[in-house]
């Protein structure tokens, strides 16, 4: 398999409880909570098949037979294959992705089921070793990263916890695109965490330490900080109901398009 093609699977992570979304998510997974009337995972199923993704593997756990019934009724001819999460009430992502590791044979679009974009927006994320970034709004927490100073400007390092310094840094949209060559390092690293005990991490420790040695490099993509949202809380949940309001057009760059704007954060 030729690793520099555009890819044509993606690994959906859906196993979680969704308890920040409750009640909501009582008695549905996080991932068919409705945003302007449709599931998100509906809205990433149309996302992926637009952009000719033409396998899916799905992590489950939580509510688990839901997310078989959507995706039996609305996958149309794309080849689903589910990974079960036994423990996903007391795992993080981290141990989800390790579950994964024997159903990927390809690179792949690594993606968080509780996101909903547009459906360009993906476009340039379908080559291998990407990474969706956005700049920093008031609502957005969790992971960021910064980016080195001069060249290609790849991710220099990424940041778990909240951090004080003067170098702009710019928000994980929870994107990934990853070379088989890629997740081969990747996992061995995940399954030395795993051996140790910290599944209760975020996968984002693994790629923070990979990047700081230099066994993981990623390439930026720019997603508009207006047109896509991360879905954790009610209100997260009220906000990103904006998205489809009204009509609007999107804009999304790559590595060569980074203006000045982007630069100084």
């Amino acid at each position: 398999m030729i690793d520099d093609k555009r890819l044509s699977t993606a690994l959906l992570l859906a196993a979680g409880t969704g308890s920040r979304l409750r009640p909501l998510t009582e008695n549905a997974p996080k991932c068919l909570t409705e945003v302007g009337g449709i599931p998100i995972l509906g809205r990433l199923l149309h996302s992926l098949r637009a952009q000719k993704i033409k396998r899916l593997i799905v992590v489950i756990g939580h509510q688990r037979s839901r997310i078989r019934d959507y995706l039996r009724h609305n996958a149309g001819d794309m080849q689903i294959d589910y990974v079960t999460n036994p423990d996903y009430r007391t795992t993080n992502n981290i141990y989800s992705l390790w579950l994964a590791r024997e159903q990927i044979r390809e690179s792949f679009l690594l993606v968080e089921s509780d996101l909903v974009f547009e459906t360009s927006m993906l476009t340039d994320m379908l080559q291998p070793d990407k990474i969706a970034i956005s700049r920093l709004l008031p609502w957005m927490n969790g992971t960021t990263v910064r980016l080195a100073a001069t060249g290609r400007r790849r991710v220099k390092a990424f940041h778990i916890e909240p951090c004080a310094t003067d170098t702009p840094r710019y928000k994980t949209v929870n994107l990934y695109s990853l070379s088989l060559k890629t997740w081969h390092a990747v996992e061995k690293r995940l399954g030395q965490s795993i051996s140790t005990g910290r599944l209760g991490e975020y996968y984002e420790t693994v790629f923070a330490d990979m990047v700081a040695d230099g066994s993981l490099v990623f390439d930026p993509v720019f997603f508009d900080a207006e047109h896509w949202y991360e879905i954790d809380n009610l209100a997260d949940l009220n906000e990103s109901e904006k998205l489809y309001e009204q009509p609007h057009t999107c804009t999304i760059r790559s590595q060569a398009s980074i203006d000045t704007r982007d630069a100084l954060g």
